[in-house]
């Protein structure tokens, strides 16, 4: 019924292509800001003084409107910027005026944790073509956080960290900051006598409302951002020199573990490692990255996350600087990349470029061990091989206009007796200001070991499909269903999207379908066997002298089937969000859903006469706030209907989470949460599951930092209520880690550290340790 999609996928491309040679570029985005930046011989020590004589020489721009909360109105303070270039830097120092300067909001942090303090920054797009802009932001201290805009996807990520220069006082008129932006950071093309590129200059004001000033308007009824930037011309002889940076790194630690049920002796692990890193700049437009032996350990632990009545896997994002250089240059509508599932590399390979209208990047590396994502309709499980794999990724696109682009994604994963290979298309379509189309297509061939399934029974044995099989007493599940292949297996997967954005109305479509066979190993593909249509939309307002600066009113409705069409699940949601004083935002909503539970049979894939479908009600309200410059104030509730998994029947989900963020000094900040979170049965209560997470981290200086974090999880069951199992009735885990930091910069790093793990059910009385491990890092960036 899904097979023959593709052609209208192509027909859709075709379409595009077609309009958009006939049109050529759909237009209508309004002139912007303009500036001509002056090219001096010579750069200024960045000290946060503006006393060298090349400031006299630097362009003046004032940042006159305020573009939130209120709309292209003058900005109530006033900011003044300079700029000016060498062949090898970008220079830039704003003079922020604040009539009440003991009200500036300013905290010692580390890179990227500044948000919500007074900021100062710059957008740049070094093609112009409203694709990928980088961003750079200061506090009045100088603390740096650094993004990466994407429009194809829509999204910012901080994950990105390129080293450059900044300084920041606090003055009686307000504050100050000078920056140098080294012309390595970048991608550009070098062989244009005079750079035009994309730019907006912007503060972030933050009192009873976080208030945004630029150096030009925004249209609210533009729905493309990176189209409305002004431009900045100049940058004559702009090179970046001999780009070349080495960072070798030293990584020692100290494992040991012990068995507790019962308690055996430790089992040290001592392990010295030395790698490389070369990030090589062949051009203006292309980099190379690549690691030998690298250094992939994680120095910050991961948030905590509650894993129970969940049939899915759980998402943890990528955090290895290897990977996040450019990573950008990769994304597209689906997710066929999530770096994570290559867990432990020897070496890897990365190329990044972008001519005139054409990007390309590839990646491969090799993987000590095989880890990949078996996906179902009703749940998904992470399978590992013990065996070394090969993985690749290579991604093309072309972007003949800010209207449109086309291009493709391929992905590989090998290993002995496994392979997944990815063939992928991808468009994304704007003809007019307010409407997006994006399509992207995706075919898989797969193989998996004859005996994967295995992993998955519950049994000693699923060679055989039983003649019997339910909930009380049945080896197979669905993940022993989806890996019992023979032979290679090919299937193809598509996502079609339609938004409208206006200033005070949105919709939007998605339909999305997803074959039985289709795998994305090198990527999060959670879900296959399905094909979903969602439509929503809504409506906003702006009050003036209200409380409130915005509100939006919305909802959508969506279905779900499997490709032989029986419904998975139908829902309905309505909602409204509200932003205001305080630095407010407050969301609540009701949402009434029917999908199905459990397979009865566990040993079939039907889902029709083989599942009972629930009616759930769901009601949720979220809010964050700012009550005083210390204190960040954080609540998500959740109560209603909810599906019982484990007992395939419907339960009352009752969920709690608070959080805070406390700024004890402005250097000490403590970040706490908390999720509370039941299920009551017919008889009683399920579960009860709280999660504790628990962070404090001293900012010593710029460049150093002590943080402890400590993740508390604490899960009470009760077994009378399980009608199919017989689960402990406590579990405990905690996880703990003290680490000092020392930063140079994001690639120049020490870092010494201890963390520990203990554990407790119901064979033992108490949280015994059964983990410990101290770890040292070192790397320096040479920059030749």
């Amino acid at each position: 019924m899904v097979k023959n999609y593709s052609t209208h996928l192509l027909g859709l491309s075709l379409f595009c292509a077609s309009t958009l040679i006939s049109t050529h570029a759909c237009g209508g985005y309004a002139e912007q800001f303009h500036a001509k930046i002056p090219t001096l011989a010579q750069g200024v020590d960045i000290d946060g003084e503006f006393n060298e004589p090349q400031w006299q020489h630097a362009v003046e721009i004032e940042l006159k409107y305020e573009t939130s909360p209120a709309e292209n109105t003058l900005a109530p303070v006033m900011t003044k910027a300079k700029m000016f270039a060498t062949d090898t830097s970008l220079f830039f120092a704003f003079i922020a005026y604040d009539p009440h300067p003991e009200a500036i909001r300013a905290n010692l942090r580390d890179r990227d944790k500044s948000w919500g303090d007074d900021l100062v920054g710059i957008k740049l797009d070094t093609f112009n073509n409203a694709r990928l802009a980088y961003q750079f932001f200061i506090n009045p201290l100088g603390v740096q956080s650094d993004s990466i805009e994407n429009e194809l996807t829509g999204q910012e990520s901080d994950a990105w960290d390129g080293i450059w220069y900044s300084k920041g006082k606090i003055t009686v008129q307000g504050y100050q900051v000078e920056v140098e932006l080294p012309l390595r950071l970048f991608n550009f093309d070098d062989n244009k006598d005079i750079q035009t590129w994309g730019f907006e200059l912007i503060r972030f004001y933050p009192r009873n409302e976080t208030h945004r000033f630029s150096t030009h308007k925004i249209d609210r009824n533009v729905s493309c951002k990176l189209c409305q930037l002004g431009t900045i011309e100049g940058l004559a002889g702009a090179s970046q020199g001999q780009d070349i940076q080495l960072t070798p790194s030293l990584v020692a630690n100290q494992s040991n573990q012990r068995p507790l049920n019962p308690v055996g002796e430790w089992d040290d692990d001592t392990n010295v490692e030395v790698g490389l890193d070369l990030r090589w700049g062949i051009t203006p437009t292309t980099l190379l990255n690549a690691t030998i032996n690298p250094d992939f350990s994680q120095v910050e632990a991961d948030a905590g996350q509650l894993d129970v009545n969940n049939t899915f896997a759980l998402f943890y994002p990528e955090k290895r600087a290897f990977f996040l250089d450019n990573k950008d240059y990769f994304d597209s509508q689906l997710n066929l990349l999530h770096t994570r599932n290559i867990s432990s590399p020897d070496y890897g390979l990365k190329l990044t470029s972008k001519t005139d209208d054409h990007t390309i990047a590839v990646l491969a590396t090799n993987d000590t061990q095989t880890q990949f994502l078996v996906p179902g309709n009703l749940s998904s499980d992470i399978a590992t091989l013990n065996q070394e794999s090969y993985n690749v990724a290579a991604r093309y696109r072309f972007d003949p206009s800010n209207q449109f682009s086309i291009g493709g994604i391929v992905t590989l994963k090998q290993a002995e007796d496994y392979h997944n290979y990815v063939y992928s298309g991808d468009v994304k379509y704007q003809p007019t200001e307010q409407d997006t189309f994006t399509a992207q297509y995706a075919f898989s061939q797969t193989q998996y070991p004859d005996d994967l399934f295995q992993s998955f029974c519950h049994g000693a044995d699923c060679q055989i499909p039983p003649t019997t099989c339910d909930l009380s007493n049945c080896d197979y599940n669905e993940r022993v269903l989806r890996t019992n292949k023979q032979g290679q297996f090919n299937d193809n997967m598509y996502k079609l999207t339609y938004n409208h954005n206006r200033r005070n109305w949105y919709a939007n479509a998605r339909y999305e379908s997803i074959g039985d066979d289709f795998r994305g190993d090198l990527g999060f593909i959670e879900k296959v066997d399905s094909a979903k249509f969602v439509a929503g939309g809504g409506y906003k307002w702006y009050p003036s002298d209200s409380f409130f600066s915005k509100i939006n009113l919305g909802g959508d409705w969506d279905i779900t089937h499997t490709q032989n069409g029986e419904r998975l699940e139908q829902e309905t949601e309505m909602f409204i969000e509200f932003e205001g004083g305080y630095q407010s935002y407050i969301a609540s909503g009701i949402a009434t859903r029917e999908r199905v539970g459990r397979r009865h049979n566990p040993s079939i894939i039907d889902i029709d006469n083989n599942t009972q479908m629930f009616n759930e009600v769901m009601g949720w309200f979220y809010t964050n706030f700012v009550p005083t410059q210390a204190l960040k104030l954080e609540l998500d509730v959740n109560y209603g209907d909810n599906i019982d998994f484990a007992n395939d029947r419907l339960g009352t989900l009752t969920m709690f989470n608070p959080g805070l963020e406390w700024k004890l000094t402005n250097s000490i900040v403590v970040n706490a949460s908390h999720r509370y979170q039941t299920l009551d049965v017919d008889g009683g209560r399920l579960f009860r599951a709280n999660l504790t997470d628990v962070r404090l981290n001293w900012q010593i200086n710029l460049n150093s930092f002590i943080r402890l974090t400590s993740v508390y999880t604490n899960i009470k069951r009760d077994p009378n209520l399980y009608l199919y199992q017989n689960p402990n009735k406590l579990y405990q885990d905690l996880g703990n880690e003290v680490l000092y930091g020392y930063k140079l910069n994001p690639q120049s790093v020490f870092y010494l550290g201890y963390s520990d793990a203990f554990s407790a059910n119901d064979d033992i009385d108490s949280l015994t340790q059964n983990e410990k491990t101290y770890f040292m890092k070192v790397s320096y960036a040479w920059l030749l």
